[in-house]
């Protein structure tokens, strides 16, 4: 389920998405979170920002067209792939910059690690022409749509 709500000035929806398989996650903000973290140092925060990759999809009446802001990463360090010929999987890895011991770091805000991010598609999605390109750190994932073919109504004489 999907629900996205726009606390800093972004798109505004509360619609329910059927194809998302987003999870949500009531206890982010929860205190005992931070215990979590503490004692699986796998979750913290540093490894799983980059983990929340933004992706806008949009249906056009051609295609269905996802857009993920993947700022500093080569298209080698991104993997698109379709899982059981109806699963958009986009994933990849930006690598932890090397440190010189010499250098003294003031703050780090960019994340790293791996992000991980899967889409159910439509009936209608062609799965053989799905094409991707990634240009000024946005990846693009084109998937077009099959023609929905409309049932054929024949009228029927009624006799009597």
């Amino acid at each position: 389920m999907s629900l996205i709500p726009s606390f800093f000035g972004g798109r505004r929806s509360n619609v329910f998405d059927p194809f998302s398989l987003d999870v949500f996650d009531p206890f982010k903000d929860f205190p005992l979170s931070n215990s979590l973290t503490a004692s699986f140092p796998e979750l913290s925060r540093e490894n799983f920002a980059f983990v929340s990759t933004r992706v806008d999809w949009k249906e056009t009446p051609e295609a269905h067209v996802f857009k993920a802001d993947l700022p500093g990463l080569k298209k080698e360090e991104v993997k698109v792939e379709i899982e059981d010929d109806k699963v958009l999987q986009i994933s990849g890895e930006r690598s932890v910059e090397k440190e010189d011991k010499n250098d003294q770091w003031h703050r780090v805000e960019r994340s790293s690690g791996k992000f991980l991010r899967r889409f159910r598609l439509p009936e209608n999605a062609k799965m053989d022409q799905v094409k991707a390109n990634i240009e000024n750190g946005v990846l693009t994932v084109t998937v077009p749509k099959e023609e929905v073919k409309k049932p054929e109504v024949k009228t029927i004489d009624i006799s009597g």
